[in-house]
């Protein structure tokens, strides 16, 4: 069976785990401090706090930012549920918009959604693949949006705009015209889930990046404080000697990260330049090379002169497949040995969102795009007579279930 998707465990990582279980400090310390210190570097941000999960991060940064009911968040048709979950949760309303032909938001469609309601943009980069940030930027610092904006408190007075947040789940390391994702927006959230490019088994980090007159280290002390249920002194900061009264500030949550986990982020990280991307690189590659040889085959754009993936997933479009043959496809490949994925289910083909109102119908492309998405196998141990098989495989059930004569 070939996997879609296994995180890389290897001796450094169980090293560093088990170092950090002898270390008699286990929970949120000096390694989750080192860790963020090491992303924000790597982000080129101005700070970042680590999380138990991006979701956590992205409700962190709504509520910081005080969107709640009445507001409204934009956010692409063509998402993980995550991306939704978090405005529904502050009370606020997700505003969905169709997407382009790379899977991210289109600025066009945003700039028709934007009303007075309108407190954050959400754009997802896909698969690891940048949004147009330039053109989210122009736009939300674009007279007749920011003539739009209502601030309902002095944070949003302060930015005096649509706040513009990034769903960066995906994209670590991706760059964008000589920038890195965690640069790009007002905030950026990534994950660390297990099947992530960079995996701390669970975990998110929260990269700020918000114009110079926010004090940042404010920022960062305050999401630190909502992380751990609103206590004005984390674990590590109680340890130093007499120093453990704390007060509760305000009914915050639970969703910091812990020493374990960064102690395989602290791995995970130091090789992220060297050896994770330019595996996947070379993974994704060999699918686009292999897979050109077949009409049937779509294949995702990866990286241009200004622009490139973060190679965290590999979208391929089988042309002339309706949905259910594309799940055809996947139950065959499936039986052979190899598995495959989808990604997404589009926020209007939910129970919980069409039981809202949101129709897909009214996404044509989202819809367009997910009909006929199939997600190849992308990690760091898969061998090259494994691609072989994936493609040599697909191609096979491809034909088969459109009827067309194997290449």
């Amino acid at each position: 069976m070939i996997p879609f998707s296994p995180p890389r465990i290897d001796q450094k990582i169980i090293d560093e785990v088990v170092d950090t279980l002898k270390s008699g400090w286990i929970t949120t310390g000096p390694k989750t401090k080192l860790f963020e210190s090491r992303l924000n570097e790597y982000f080129n941000s101005r700070s970042v706090l680590c999380v138990n999960s991006a979701t956590a991060g992205m409700e962190l940064t709504l509520r910081w930012f005080g969107v709640g009911k009445g507001d409204e968040v934009i956010l692409p048709a063509y998402t993980y549920s995550s991306t939704a979950n978090v405005v529904i949760h502050c009370g606020a309303k997700p505003v969905l918009v169709d997407i382009g032909d790379d899977f991210n938001l289109n600025v066009e469609n945003i700039r028709s959604s934007i009303t007075t309601s309108t407190k954050a943009i959400m754009p997802v980069d896909f698969g690891g693949w940048p949004c147009d940030y330039d053109g989210l930027n122009q736009l939300i610092e674009s007279s007749n949006v920011i003539e739009l904006f209502n601030p309902n408190n002095d944070i949003q007075s302060k930015l005096g705009r649509v706040l513009l947040l990034s769903d960066s789940a995906h994209s670590l390391g991706a760059a964008y015209k000589g920038k890195r994702a965690g640069s790009l927006a007002d905030i950026s959230v990534f994950s660390f889930h297990a099947v992530k490019n960079l995996t701390t088994a669970e975990g998110g980090a929260i990269a700020i990046n918000l114009p110079q007159q926010f004090n940042t280290d404010e920022i960062y002390k305050y999401l630190n404080i909502l992380s751990l249920h609103g206590q004005t002194k984390d674990a590590l900061a109680k340890s130093q000697g007499g120093n453990w009264r704390y007060d509760i500030i305000e009914a915050g949550y639970k969703c910091n990260m812990t020493d374990i986990q960064a102690s395989m982020g602290l791995v995970e990280l130091e090789r992220y330049e060297s050896e994770t991307l330019p595996k996947r690189k070379s993974v994704c590659d060999h699918y686009s090379r292999e897979l050109a040889k077949f009409d049937w085959a779509n294949i995702p754009l990866q990286s241009t002169g200004e622009i490139n993936s973060s190679y965290h997933l590999f979208p391929l479009r089988i042309n002339g497949a309706t949905e259910q043959q594309r799940d055809k496809v996947i139950e065959m490949m499936k039986l052979k040995g190899v598995s495959v994925n989808v990604h997404f289910l589009p926020i209007p083909l939910l129970s919980f969102y069409s039981n809202l109102g949101y129709e897909m119908s009214d996404y044509p492309n989202a819809y367009r795009l997910f009909s006929n998405e199939i997600s190849l196998p992308v990690y760091f141990d898969i061998t090259t007579e494994q691609l072989n098989t994936v493609v040599q495989t697909l191609n096979f059930c491809v034909c088969e279930v459109l009827s067309v004569q194997a290449q």
